[in-house]
């Protein structure tokens, strides 16, 4: 793991996602740029001294040294966006399967260079779009994909937080700190922490590519550098249209991620805060309640579900859904066999991709007086 020390919130997510099936166990850290706080934090996930390095630089040099059964398989990147591209290309590099938070770097030059790294060697890389591990936002997309609703017309997607209304980042709170500043976030806010979610989200469960946007960003909070709202008009590749909005200044709101689509036949509904369920809204028929679990779903929904009906399974069982699925492309890797396609799935360096594009475009988009724009 590189980042994800002491005072870190995203490290201890991406741990708990990655032990949760038994399939990956944590054997090295370069947790800080402060070594002393990198050695810190390995003692306090019990790892043997010499495991625990001062940067990942000295990591991933003498992780290499190391046999294989011995040396590290793959590198979890749990830094801010700007310390992404530098482990991501090193790990690479020197031949180690990559799994990297979102979005998937600082800057676009990053970004396809990155993406270049993974089709020259050939390695694994997975980046942590987790709402794509929700077994009911599977099954929406396999329902999409199998013509269930009829061809999708419309594509409504929010994700509105209200945890920086005010001026958080004045206050030196870590995570509003390195997410409003210009530096270590990129040239994107909200749009770059939370609307990318909603981007690959869309993209996602419709199968479909955004061709053309057209957006407006704002800040609301005085003395903030980078936009704290903003709203998307978007066109797809098949000719439907959709709406996107990310806000992180919607004062009371939690993490109120939702996606609408609307197809010939039907649309449906996904709330992350309530991720076991799935409407299906037909044009003819009653509203069907889909849950986790109950019934007869598709089979990619089924093998992400861990548990029987009615226990809740939440935003970490997704997270590992995505950890869980690379490691069995590792194993397979590893073993010479092959993996069911199901157990395929799970966000790509191309998806990063697409990720800092639609940051690029919505901030010229918003700068611009012509609007529309080319993704």
């Amino acid at each position: 793991m590189v980042g994800g020390g002491r005072g870190a919130f995203i490290g201890a997510v991406h741990r708990m996602a990655a032990a949760l099936d038994g399939e990956i166990e944590l054997v090295c850290g370069a947790f800080s740029s402060n070594p002393e706080r990198s050695k810190a934090s390995g003692e306090d996930l019990y790892l043997p001294p010499e495991r625990v390095y001062r940067s990942y630089k000295e990591m991933i040099l003498e992780e290499a040294k190391l046999p294989e059964g011995e040396r590290m398989d793959f590198v979890a990147i749990v830094t801010p966006n700007h310390v992404h591209y530098g482990p991501a290309r090193m790990a690479l590099e020197n031949g180690f399967h990559v799994v990297c938070d979102k979005p998937l770097c600082f800057d676009m030059e990053e970004a396809l260079h990155l993406e270049k790294l993974v089709e020259e060697t050939g390695l694994i890389f997975a980046l942590t779009h987790n709402y794509t591990g929700y077994p009911m936002v599977k099954q929406a997309r396999m329902m999409v994909k199998n013509g269930d609703i009829g061809a999708v017309r419309k594509v409504v997607v929010e994700y509105p937080q209200g945890w920086l209304a005010t001026l958080l980042e004045a206050t030196d709170q870590k995570q509003a700190a390195w997410r409003t500043d210009p530096k270590r976030s990129g040239i994107a806010g909200a749009m770059g922490d939370i609307g990318t979610h909603a981007e690959n989200l869309a993209e996602y469960i419709t199968g479909l590519q955004i061709t053309r946007l057209c957006a407006d960003l704002n800040i609301f909070v005085d003395g903030r550098l980078l936009d704290d709202d903003g709203s998307v008009l978007l066109e797809f590749d098949n000719g439907a249209k959709g709406i996107l909005f990310a806000s992180q200044i919607a004062a009371g709101e939690e993490n109120n991620l939702r996606i609408r689509i609307y197809g010939e036949k039907a649309g449906l509904d996904w709330h992350q805060q309530e991720p076991n369920t799935l409407l299906v809204k037909w044009r003819d028929n009653p509203v069907e309640i889909r849950r986790t679990g109950v019934g007869e779903l598709y089979p990619e929904a089924n093998a992400h579900t861990r548990i029987p009906a009615g226990h809740p399974e939440g935003y970490l069982e997704a997270f590992a859904n995505i950890y869980r699925n690379f490691a069995h492309c590792i194993r397979a890797r590893l073993n010479g066999t092959a993996v069911d396609p199901v157990y395929q799935d799970f966000p790509s360096v191309k998806d990063g991709v697409r990720g800092m594009r639609f940051i690029e475009k919505v901030v010229a988009s918003s700068a611009s007086e012509q609007k529309w724009m080319d993704f």
